[in-house]
C-alpha cells in the first residue's frame, strides 16, 4: 500500500540529483532498452557472484598496486608488469581482477569433493577460496628463485599413481620441484606437498604463507608456529605440518611489508597478528652446496567436508575408477594425455554433485551438469550418472522449473534430454520419482511458451537472460531448441514407461512447437543469407553459435543441414581468432567447448574442417591438460570463468568418442572422424567400451600387412543394430554385427 501511495521514484530522482549523481531509474531504463523485455532482467545468482568477484577486486585495488614490492601470484606479476603482453592499465578501473591468467588445476580423489588448487607457477591454495603457499629458494650469494617471477617453468600432470601436479623451476644456480596431491594421512584426506630444492652454493629452501590466492587477496589475520609439533597454524584453525623443524620462521604484518624483506633478520618470533589481514610468514630450511633438500608438508582437509573423521568415506583409487572407463588408443601422445586429463576432471568435479569448476564455478547449474553427465555416460560411468541424476528431482521447483538461474529457460529441456539419454544408453527404466519430475518439467515448457499471436516471437519461449552468454535478454533459439528436444525426450520416456496418453500429448506439442520454430526461422533466412542467428531479432553475430544446438548435440536437424552449415560458415569466417571460436559476448575470449561444438557439426556433415578445430583446442590446453572457460587471445591464459572448466573437459571427451563411435538416426557411425595421420602411423587405434542406445561398443582399427582392418566388440541389449564404417579415405562399409573383421578399401 505504501509503495502505491508514496512517490518513491520522485524521491530517488530528487536525492540522486541533489548529490550530483546520475538518476539511477533513468539509467536502468536506458540500459534495459538494449535487450528485449523480460520477466527477469539480471539473474540474482549472477549479480551475487559478480558482487563477490568485484568486492575482492576492490580489495585488490587497495592492496596490490601500492605494494608492488611484495611477491605476488603469477597473474599479478604478469598483469601489473608494463613490459608484459598481459599488462592491463588500471586507470579508471575500480576493481583489479584476474583477466589474463585464470589458469589453475585442482588435485583430489575420485569420491571426495575436495579441490586444493595449483596455479601455473606452483602456488598452492589448500582450502576453497583460502590463503596460499608459495615455494622459494635463496642462494648464499643473494640469488633468488621466485616461481611467480619466472618467464617459464616446467609443469605437468602425473596420473600414473594418482593425480599429482608437478612444478619444476630453474634459474641459474637454483632449481626446485614441487609435487602436490591429495592422499590419506592417518586415515584423513590430506594435501601432501613434497618440495625438493637444490643449489650450487649454500642457501635456503623456503615456503611462505601468502594472504592471497589465484583471484586475489584472501585475509590472513594470525599465524602461530609450534616448534614441538613442527607446525604452522593459520587464523587459529587450519594447520600444516612440516616433516622437519625449520631453522628459522619469520613473520610479518601489513605495516612491516612482505616477509621476504625480513630474510636477513634473526629474530625468532612465534606468531604474528595483522588487523589488515595481510600477515605472511616464511619457514627456512638450510641447503648444502650441490645437495638436494627435501621437505614434506601435510595439511588435513577433513574439516572442509563438514564431517567427523569417522564419517568420511574412503575414496577409491584413481586407478580403480579409471580402469572401468572407456579407453583411448591413438598414435598421438598429446591427444591421449588430454583425454586422460579430461576424464579425471569430470570424475573429480562429480565427486558429490556436479560442479563446472573447482573454484570460481564451484556451484551447481543444470546446464553444465547435463553436459558433463553426458560425457560421464560416454565413458561408461553409469552408476555415477545414476547417483547424480537422482538429485535432480529434489532440485525441481513446484512449478516444474529446473532452475539453473532465474531468467534462463534452457535447463528444463536439458534435464529432460539427459534423463532420456541415460535411459537410452543404459537401457534402465527410470525411477518413478524421476518420471514424475520429467512430466512436470515438460508441462512447464508447454506453459512457458509465449502466445502465438505475440509478434515476431509468437509461440517461442519468452525473452530470457543469455544462457550461454549469447547477449542481452532475447528470444533465443538456443532455449527453443532445448525445449523442443526436452518435449521429444519426455514423449519417448512416456512411451518406454507405458504412459500412452502423456506420450500422445507430448508428441503433439513437440510437433507443433517444431513447426513454430522453423516457420519463425524460415521468415528471417533471407535477411541472414540462410544462416540462423541467435534470435529472430538479432543480426548474425557470434551469438549464433547457440543455434548450432539444433545440430549438435540434439540432432533436430539432419546431418549436413544447409542452415546449420551456413551458420558454421559465418562463424568460421567472422568469429575465429588464432584458430578457435572467439565469443565476443561476455566471454571476450577463445572458447574451447564452443569451438568443439562447431567441430561436431562439421563432423556430422563429413566436412574435414573439424580436424583443425580439434587440433587447435588441443594446442590451447594448459600444461596440466586443462582449459579455462575463455582463453585470452594474446596471453593464452584464462580471461573468464574457472581455470579448470568441466564443460570444456566434457566436450573433449565427447568429440574423441564421436570420432570413433556416434549415433545417427537409427544406426551407429564408426570411425568417421579418424585423422589421416593416425591411419598412416603404424600403431593401432582403439576406443571403448562406450554405451550406445544398442549396447556397449568398442572399436579397433588395426594396421596389418593386408591393409586396414576394423574390429569391433559389443554387448548388444536387443541384438545388433545397423552400422556404417565411414573411415575417411576408405569406402563406406555397412555391417550388421561384429562377427568378423572388416577390411577397408581405399577410395
Amino acid at each position: 500500500m505504501l509503495k502505491r501511495w508514496i512517490p518513491w521514484k520522485f524521491f530517488i530522482k530528487r536525492i540522486a540529483r541533489s548529490y550530483g549523481f546520475i538518476d539511477p531509474l533513468t539509467f536502468l531504463a536506458r540500459l534495459r532498452r538494449f535487450s528485449q523485455p523480460s520477466e527477469v532482467q539480471e539473474p540474482l545468482e549472477l549479480l551475487r557472484a559478480g558482487i563477490v568477484l568485484h568486492a575482492r577486486g576492490l580489495i585488490n585495488t587497495r592492496a596490490i598496486q601500492n605494494n608492488l614490492d611484495w611477491i605476488w601470484p603469477y597473474w599479478v606479476e604478469k598483469q601489473f608488469n608494463p613490459e608484459d603482453s598481459s599488462f592491463i592499465p588500471r586507470a579508471y578501473s575500480l576493481t583489479h581482477v584476474n583477466l589474463t591468467h585464470r589458469n589453475w588445476m585442482a588435485v583430489g580423489q575420485p569420491d571426495l569433493p575436495l579441490y586444493p588448487l595449483v596455479d601455473p607457477r606452483g602456488l598452492v591454495t589448500p582450502f576453497y577460496d583460502g590463503w596460499s603457499l608459495d615455494f622459494w629458494l635463496f642462494g648464499e650469494n643473494g640469488e633468488r628463485l621466485l616461481p611467480s617471477k619466472l618467464s617459464s617453468v616446467r609443469q605437468s600432470l602425473e596420473m600414473d599413481a594418482g593425480l599429482t601436479v608437478r612444478t619444476g623451476c630453474r634459474d641459474r644456480t637454483l632449481e626446485s620441484t614441487t609435487w602436490v596431491g591429495v592422499e590419506s594421512w592417518q586415515d584423513v584426506p590430506s594435501l601432501i606437498i613434497r618440495y625438493e630444492g637444490r643449489s650450487r652454493q649454500k642457501g635456503w629452501l623456503a615456503f611462505s604463507l601468502r594472504p592471497y590466492n589465484p583471484e586475489g587477496i584472501q585475509f590472513i589475520e594470525r599465524i602461530d608456529y609450534d616448534a614441538q609439533l613442527q607446525s604452522l597454524q593459520v587464523n587459529s584453525s587450519q594447520v600444516m605440518y612440516m616433516s622437519e623443524r625449520p631453522a628459522r620462521v619469520l613473520f610479518s604484518n601489513y605495516e612491516q611489508g612482505d616477509v621476504i624483506h625480513k630474510l636477513g633478520e634473526e629474530k625468532a618470533d612465534r606468531d604474528v597478528t595483522c588487523d589488515v589481514g595481510m600477515a605472511s610468514a616464511v619457514a627456512l630450511f638450510p641447503m648444502q652446496s650441490g645437495r638436494r633438500k627435501n621437505i614434506e608438508i601435510r595439511i588435513a582437509l577433513d574439516a572442509a567436508l563438514d564431517r567427523k573423521p569417522r564419517e568420511i568415506p574412503r575414496s577409491r583409487t584413481w586407478q580403480a575408477v579409471c580402469e572401468s572407463t572407456a579407453q583411448l588408443r591413438l598414435p598421438d601422445a598429446r591427444i591421449c594425455f588430454l583425454f586422460e586429463a579430461a576424464k579425471r576432471t569430470l570424475i573429480l568435479l562429480s565427486a558429490q554433485e556436479v560442479f563446472p569448476g573447482p573454484y570460481t564455478y564451484r556451484r551447481f547449474w543444470f546446464r553444465d551438469a547435463c553436459f558433463m553427465i553426458n560425457s560421464l555416460l560416454s565413458l561408461g560411468l553409469k552408476d555415477r550418472c545414476f547417483r547424480l541424476l537422482g538429485t535432480f528431482p529434489e532440485r525441481q521447483k513446484r512449478s516444474g522449473y529446473f532452475q539453473s538461474q532465474g531468467g534462463e529457460w534452457d535447463s528444463n529441456g536439458q534435464v529432460l534430454w539427459i534423463f532420456d539419454r541415460f535411459q537410452r544408453l543404459t537401457g534402465q527404466q527410470l525411477e518413478k520419482t524421476w518420471m514424475t519430475s520429467v512430466i512436470r518439467g515438460a508441462q512447464w515448457i508447454m506453459k512457458k511458451r509465449t502466445p502465438k499471436d505475440e509478434g515476431r516471437h509468437g509461440g517461442l519461449l519468452p525473452a530470457g537472460f543469455s544462457a550461454e552468454h549469447l547477449g542481452p535478454n532475447d528470444y533465443y533459439y538456443w532455449d527453443d531448441f532445448w525445449a523442443l528436444a526436452g518435449l521429444r525426450s519426455a514423449a519417448r520416456l512416456a512411451a518406454v514407461h507405458h504412459l500412452g496418453a502423456k506420450e500422445d500429448e507430448l508428441l503433439g506439442e513437440a510437433a507443433e512447437f517444431e513447426k513454430t520454430i522453423f516457420d519463425n526461422i524460415e521468415r528471417i533466412l533471407k535477411r541472414t543469407q540462410g544462416a540462423v542467428p541467435a534470435s529472430p531479432y538479432r543480426r548474425m553475430d557470434s551469438g549464433a553459435v547457440g543455434s548450432l544446438a539444433a545440430d549438435y548435440p540434439l540432432q533436430i536437424t539432419p546431418a549436413g543441414d544447409p542452415t546449420m552449415l551456413k551458420t558454421v560458415d559465418f562463424l568460421l569466417e567472422h568469429c575465429i581468432h588464432s584458430g578457435g571460436f572467439f565469443q565476443d559476448m561476455i566471454h571476450s575470449g577463445i572458447n574451447a567447448y564452443l569451438t568443439l561444438w562447431i567441430a561436431q557439426t562439421l563432423l556430422r556433415a563429413g566436412d574435414m574442417r573439424y580436424r583443425q578445430l580439434i587440433e587447435k583446442v588441443g594446442e590451447m590446453a594448459s600444461a596440466t591438460g586443462q582449459w579455462p572457460e575463455a582463453i585470452h587471445p594474446i596471453t593464452g591464459g584464462g580471461c573468464m570463468g574457472d581455470g579448470q572448466h568441466g564443460w570444456a573437459a566434457a566436450e573433449w571427451v565427447q568429440i574423441l568418442r564421436n570420432l570413433f563411435v556416434r549415433e545417427e538416426e537409427d544406426k551407429l557411425i564408426l570411425g568417421s572422424g579418424l585423422f589421416a595421420r593416425w591411419l598412416q602411423a603404424p600403431e593401432d587405434l582403439a576406443f571403448g567400451p562406450t554405451p550406445t542406445p544398442y549396447g556397449d561398443v568398442s572399436l579397433k582399427v588395426l594396421k596389418r600387412n593386408q591393409g586396414l582392418l576394423v574390429e569391433g566388440d559389443a554387448d548388444w541389449r536387443d541384438g545388433p543394430c545397423e552400422m556404417e564404417i565411414r573411415v575417411p579415405g576408405y569406402r563406406v562399409r555397412k555391417v550388421q554385427d561384429f562377427d568378423r573383421m572388416v577390411k577397408l578399401e581405399p577410395v
